[in-house]
């Protein structure tokens, strides 16, 4: 499974490094997959509402008023059903592929299962809604799609009739059927709305909307797409006769060839069998869970500022249980905590500069406290020699620790956005490099959501903790990269450096008592 992954993540990589170097990281569709499927969801759910105005539901009828729609006002609701074909099939384009990535980016285990058991519905929820939806087109695509799958349907012993013999001959289908097939139609994705709400109950402010020029992008493209190859139907449906060809929608309809040529039995078995495991991969194999980032209460006055960074509402407030004078007190949820440290490089108590007591900060990761981020940051110091001496703080889920060169060290965190902008005051005010480095995932591709953002706004003073604006900002570097850009960093770096040498040493530290108080 690790290597299928690897596979899948070197596959994403250069079609993400051509988009970004294309449109930018922020238009990079790659990176919005889910906020476009929702988007294309609002196009599908108004083109539809325009569509329905105009359509008749009955055996002659439906096809009338579709041919009315496609032709005599083709002009506007002829393009609101091409924009209804087409934003359907990006849905299920998107989902597919926004599937491959969060198994190749191992972004469904542990705490994020939830998250990936609640996507396997959506997947088989749109498929029943856009395969209902051919059916209320009633050409002869629709009689074949309404044949196969009735006949499909029929192998469950649910129904006490054939469900197939009603289409038959037109005696034994009535208009009846085509209200309740767009009743369907229209119930079918407003449950998937709820279940899309619960896909990201567990995910801190998820991204719904794509970046407006994404979005723009995309919709003229559809309608362009509309206008150039406007949907059309495929002649009225006849049950006197077994259509002989049609044009399929691979998107939605791709599984119908098994049916022609596998039994039904064989089909559900399959269908059941990819949605076992899809279901299961979140434990496939067993993930050796993290140990979950702990509270100090003796150092945590609640102010709230790990909960509102936590990407995945792990952390949250609770009445004081102490005693201390302080309305709230910090609690996480171990089962949906990742470990990415986060939280700890939000804490106002997580400063390298205490000596007078022991670096515990109110919030803290077992596996790499802060006082053991402070302990090889002085062992990495210690390694450094020369002029343009950098200090990298690496994130280990992008290209972390493999960058390396001559005066150059790398640490490796979970994500940059653990490190606090108070260990490069740290580490450029006791002199133990003279420039420090923050390599982190590719922008808008943070593995853990919000560490660039955060770290980010922290450099800029925008958000708390903030760099002090007496840092000299020209010795930090931010370095958001992506699998393939190992290159692109080694320069970078290298370039860095260079800069640093023509910069000089850091002059002397004339330390304030107020700042020398402050360490204590």
């Amino acid at each position: 499974m690790h290597y299928l992954r690897r596979t899948l993540r070197w596959g994403f990589a250069a079609p993400e490094a051509l988009l970004d170097r294309c449109f930018g990281p922020a238009w990079n569709p790659l990176y919005h997959l889910g906020a476009l499927g929702f988007f294309y969801y609002w196009i599908v759910v108004v083109s539809g509402i325009y569509l329905y105005i105009f359509f008749d539901t009955g055996t002659t009828a439906a096809y009338r008023s579709v041919e009315y729609i496609t032709y005599e006002q083709w002009y506007l609701a002829g393009v609101m059903r091409s924009l209804h074909r087409y934003a359907s099939d990006g849905m299920v384009l998107f989902m597919g592929v926004h599937i491959l990535r969060e198994f190749s980016l191992d972004r469904h285990r542990g705490a994020r299962w939830f998250t990936w058991v609640t996507g396997v519905p959506i997947l088989w929820l749109i498929y029943a809604s856009g395969i209902t939806g051919y059916w209320l087109v009633w050409d002869k695509l629709a009689q074949y799609v309404a044949i196969v799958t009735a006949e499909w349907f029929d192998y469950l012993p649910i129904f006490g009739d054939s469900v197939a013999r009603n289409f038959l001959s037109t005696e034994h289908l009535d208009d009846r059927f085509f209200t309740l097939m767009i009743f369907v139609h229209i119930a079918v994705p407003l449950f998937l709305l709820l279940v899309l709400w619960l896909h990201l109950q567990r995910l801190s402010r998820p991204r719904i909307n794509p970046a407006r020029g994404l979005a723009i992008g995309t919709f003229v493209t559809l309608v362009a797409l509309s206008f150039i190859l406007p949907a059309e139907s495929q002649g009225p449906a006849d049950l006197a006769r077994v259509p002989a060809v049609v044009k399929l929608d691979w998107f939605y309809l791709g599984m119908y060839p098994l049916l022609d040529v596998f039994s039904n039995g064989t089909v559900w078995a399959t269908a059941g069998v990819i949605t076992l495991m899809l279901s299961a991969l979140p434990w496939l194999p067993p993930l050796r869970r993290v140990r979950p980032a702990v509270v100090d209460l003796d150092n945590c006055n609640g102010c709230g500022r790990c909960v509102e960074d936590c990407p995945y509402v792990a952390v949250s407030l609770r009445i004081r249980s102490d005693g201390k004078p302080f309305e709230h007190e910090v609690v996480v949820d171990p089962a949906l905590c990742v470990a990415c440290g986060i939280c700890a490089g939000a804490c106002p108590t997580s400063m390298p500069f205490r000596r007078a007591s022991e670096l515990v900060p109110g919030i803290d990761l077992p596996q790499l406290p802060m006082k053991e981020l402070r302990r090889r940051l002085h062992e990495a110091s210690e390694r450094l020699k020369g002029d343009g001496r950098i200090i990298v703080f690496g994130c280990d889920e992008g290209l972390g620790r493999g960058v390396s060169g001559p005066g150059i060290v790398t640490i490796g965190v979970p994500c940059v956005g653990m490190v606090p902008p108070a260990f490069l005051d740290y580490a450029l005010s006791r002199h133990l490099a003279d420039g420090v480095a923050l390599l982190g995932c590719g922008e808008e591709n943070c593995i853990h959501r919000f560490g660039l953002r955060w770290t980010d706004a922290r450099l800029a003073r925008e958000r708390d903790p903030r760099l002090r604006a007496s840092v000299a900002r020209e010795r930090i570097l931010k370095l958001w990269t992506g699998p393939l850009d190992r290159g692109r960093a080694a320069r970078e770096l290298a370039s860095f450096a260079e800069r640093l040498r023509q910069l000089g040493p850091l002059p002397a530290a004339n330390r304030p008592k107020q700042r020398e108080a402050a360490d204590a």
